[in-house]
């Protein structure tokens, strides 16, 4: 997972689907979701967590639009894509779905439900504790739709991701939603990533592509977190293209400060485990170490002992038991007919 964060890298997107600049992102945006969702951000009228935690979820389905939409520009064969996306996500999803319907001793429909990745669609199944795992549904749901797209109509088909963005976005202005965990009122956020990487495969093959100001990485980024808060009103239907555009921005302009702290050594290692905190804060946060009956000064208490038992947890989960996984799903993959190649995959949370 490691590679060396160099500023030629990280100033420009490569063709390959790694940059250093993305595993910076995608340690922003986990840490930003742990923090709207476990710290005290401000006072609470100022309704900060929830425009940190959803800033934290547009750049997560970001990345995970841009990089999915740039390996099937690069290999358009759906059947080593739908492999590596299985093998990166069903093992730990259903280790954590199966530990959750027997906590919740849950009905068959409700494991269903969330077995085959429907739970988040009205009326929603979602599990005590796998509150969070609604974005892996809308992830399923866009990985098959996508693969779908490129069986029928080759890399031709990806041409329909604008098209396809407006609309989801012009329903959610219709239907007056400007956060939801539906998929048909949430994928906007996935395809305008999947939209970045098309503008940025357009833009490699410039003989002088245009650089953007590196302020406006700041300026895009700050607009994001505007555009997250509940109290604003017409912003948060923007909130998927301030995410790419932030991101898009900073692949070929970033601040000096902000390469080196995205591309450093930290910010690789959260971003190697992002998937698994995502998981198993939700996991824990229901449990004693969450604060479940305990009063408010007892949950600030236990904070630390849960944020070091998720990142526990994180670590060994990545490294022992999903890193087998996605080494297998590579290695059929690649039995498939397709390089053995490491991948950038973002699943978002």
């Amino acid at each position: 997972m490691s590679h060396s964060p160099a500023a030629a890298e990280a100033t420009a997107p490569s063709r390959s689907a790694r940059n250093p600049m993305l595993d910076g992102w995608r340690a922003v945006s986990i840490l930003a979701v742990l923090a709207g969702h476990l710290l005290p951000i401000g006072p609470k009228a100022w309704q900060l967590n929830a425009a940190v935690a959803a800033s934290g979820m547009a750049i997560f389905f970001t990345l995970s639009g841009f990089l999915i939409a740039n390996l099937l520009i690069r290999d358009p064969d759906p059947v080593p894509f739908v492999i590596h996306r299985l093998f990166r996500i069903l093992p730990l999803a259903w280790l954590a779905m199966g530990i959750l319907a027997i906590a919740n001793q849950a009905d068959a429909w409700t494991v269903a439900a969330n077995f085959l990745f429907f739970a988040n669609l009205p009326p929603a199944h979602l599990m005590r504790g796998g509150e969070p795992l609604w974005s892996l549904c809308v992830e399923v749901q866009f990985y098959a739709g996508i693969a779908l797209v490129v069986t029928l109509f080759g890399k031709r088909g990806l041409r329909i991701i604008p098209a396809a963005a407006l609309a989801i976005t012009t329903l959610r202005i219709a239907e007056n939603a400007p956060i939801s965990i539906i998929t048909w009122e949430r994928v906007d956020e996935i395809l305008a990533g999947s939209l970045l990487a098309l503008l940025a495969w357009r833009r490699g093959n410039r003989a002088r592509p245009w650089c953007p100001p590196r302020v406006l990485t700041l300026v895009f980024s700050a607009l994001l977190l505007l555009s997250a808060h509940p109290l604003v009103s017409g912003l948060p239907f923007l909130r998927p293209y301030f995410a790419a555009a932030a991101v898009g921005c900073s692949l070929w302009a970033a601040p000096g400060w902000m390469q080196k702290a995205w591309c450093s050594r930290p910010a690789r290692y959260v971003a190697e485990i992002s998937y698994a905190l995502y998981v198993f804060h939700g996991m824990l946060s229901a449990t004693w170490l969450g604060g479940e009956g305990a009063s408010k000064f007892q949950r600030h208490l236990r904070l630390p002992l849960l944020v070091a038992v998720t990142f526990l947890c994180a670590h060994v989960s990545t490294r022992f038991y999903e890193r087998r996984w996605i080494d297998l799903g590579r290695r059929l993959a690649a039995r498939g007919g397709e390089p053995d190649r490491p991948t950038a995959t973002v699943v978002a949370p």
